[in-house]
């Protein structure tokens, strides 16, 4: 049973199930409504209870935990005895200073646009576990993810998409809508290793009718259950079956259409570096700058909370060789979509957040040792647009950057200030299931970083 807490809409569990005239995959899935009726969940847009500076969230989930001390924490080897330090130079970059690797020179242009967070910090250094945490806030139980949570808290901006999508997904869990409707779970387009050319919203068109017939064959389906409907007035259930007919429908236009970057330019697509994939040690395809593309035209259209993954930064030994190829893969296509969504008066009202699931030791002294292996207790996030400071560093580690000094920020923290960007109380955001309340910052609660807010 789940109740509603504060002032958000009351969500139910109980969403049928069903394939009926071609769009039983949205049921399935929850990406239509249930119910647009007297408490029942919907994406209906919602306004946000307090004052937003963001209105949507775009995390590029860097898997498998990126090295901060050869990204961004500058660690230099200094004094007589050498330390656990970057093993890559950096340079100063913008009129802010920030120190960046030489590794991603183009995300450097965006210096100035960036908050940095040198001194994030999670509770396990098991990539599952950590995993599960950033997207859920529980590392243990399936809770619901932080896009499920937007997507609960502010429904979509776009009727014709869902709320939440997560492009070259690796696991269901990190995407769940749990204990929420299932229309608020993450819709995936393409799994870690597929080729993201081919990845589409399964099950949404047909191509046994046309168009015009199809809407013919709908509108005598609807009105059965319409007049089955008004004799069972109290049944959510049906109502939502004519919600999830009506939005499959809608969808058979709207989604492919944004999903066909052909009609984007030559040169843009080169931009993004389209195509590119960087198959080398840990560094798996994921045409990253395919999915940089799509997440700006998602962001485009409306949809609320757009993940994008590239799962392979794991990488325990030829350290410099699949830094250099993971840095390669992601550094020109994230700069490509920053500049677009500054170019297009986007990214003020973006929350744009960049980090994985923890960080990575210095490598031990000797250029001969190209061994690394996971760091929980320091590592860095970086955050751009929707309403944080630009060109700041927040928090920093020790001289090895092997634990935090000041400034820390845990998951939990980061969670509580992504809602509140969203004009979101984190506190409040929240519904009971089995008598316990469940929320994004948990039992524990985060704190909002105010340090870092424009």
């Amino acid at each position: 049973m789940i109740m509603h807490s504060g002032t958000y809409p009351l969500s139910r569990r109980d969403v049928l199930r069903t394939a009926s005239c071609g769009f039983g995959y949205l049921a399935m899935s929850g990406l239509a409504a249930t119910a647009s009726g007297n408490g029942a969940a919907d994406l209906t847009a919602r306004p946000p209870r307090m004052q937003a500076r963001a209105k949507r969230v775009i995390f590029l989930n860097m898997g498998g935990g990126p090295a901060q001390l050869d990204t961004f924490d500058y660690k230099p080897q200094v004094g007589k005895v050498p330390h656990a330090g970057s093993v890559v130079n950096f340079q100063r970059q913008g009129e802010s200073g920030l120190w960046i690797s030489d590794l991603m020179p183009n995300i450097a242009r965006h210096a100035d646009k960036l908050c940095v967070l040198n001194a994030m910090h999670a509770d396990t250094g098991i990539h599952a576990q950590s995993m599960l945490q950033l997207h859920t806030g529980d590392r243990l139980r399936p809770c619901p993810s932080m896009g499920s949570w937007v997507a609960y808290g502010l429904g979509t901006e776009n009727a014709n998409l869902p709320g939440f999508i997560s492009l070259n997904t690796s696991k269901p869990a990190e995407y769940s809508s749990a204990c929420l409707p299932p229309i608020y779970g993450g819709t995936p387009i393409g799994v870690n290793g597929e080729n993201m050319s081919r990845a589409t919203i399964s099950d949404i068109q047909g191509e046994h009718l046309p168009l015009s017939m199809k809407r013919r064959q709908l509108d005598l389906i609807q009105a059965m259950n319409r007049d089955h409907l008004s004799q069972r007035r109290d049944d959510e259930r049906l109502e939502g079956v004519i919600q999830t007919m009506e939005l499959g429908f809608r969808m058979q236009a709207s989604a492919p259409e944004l999903l066909d970057i052909s009609q984007e330019s030559t040169a843009t697509r080169e931009r993004y570096g389209v195509g590119k994939n960087y198959a080398v040690g840990t560094c798996k395809p994921s045409d990253f700058g395919r999915q940089c593309l799509l997440a700006r035209r998602f962001c485009e259209a409306g949809v609320r909370f757009i993940e994008l993954n590239h799962g392979s930064w794991d990488q325990h030994t030829d350290h410099r060789r699949d830094l250099h190829a993971n840095c390669t893969s992601v550094d020109a296509p994230i700069a490509a979509l920053l500049d677009d969504l500054d170019q297009r008066g986007l990214l003020d009202e973006t929350l744009v957040v960049w980090g994985g699931e923890f960080g990575r030791p210095g490598l031990t002294p000797g250029k001969d040792n190209d061994k690394t292996g996971h760091n929980a207790r320091a590592f860095t996030f970086w955050m751009a647009g929707g309403g944080v400071k630009a060109g700041h560093v927040h928090g920093s580690t020790n001289e090895t950057g092997a634990e935090c000094v000041e400034g820390k920020v845990h998951f939990r923290d980061m969670h509580a200030t992504l809602l509140h960007l969203l004009g979101l109380d984190h506190e409040n955001l929240a519904v009971t299931q089995g008598g316990r309340s469940i929320r994004l910052t948990g039992v524990q609660g985060g704190q909002v970083v105010r340090e870092i807010l424009a």
